[in-house]
């Protein structure tokens, strides 16, 4: 993963990231020598949430599959989860 100091990122600006996603589909933006963001292309992004909306749909059926799941009416969820 390519790494981008805060620096180059003021220096620099956009078209520093556009150079550290080039050939990486994420890149690490570092303050003061320390990991604390990254950053990655939207369509990369767009990936990661359908792969954990996937993830959360495939959650849901086993529950159900597997009798985890409650019948009942909005306003006895709304009690009970108050």
């Amino acid at each position: 993963m390519n790494t981008i100091s805060a620096n180059q990122l003021k220096t620099h600006g956009v078209s520093v990231l556009a150079e550290g996603l080039k050939n990486e589909p994420e890149a690490i933006i570092t303050v003061r020598g320390k990991d604390q963001y990254v950053v990655m292309s939207i369509e990369h992004y767009h990936y990661l949430r359908e792969l954990e909306l996937e993830a959360a749909l495939l959650e849901a059926r086993r529950d159900i599959e597997n009798g985890n799941v409650i019948h009942e009416s909005a306003e006895a969820h709304v009690s009970r989860v108050s």
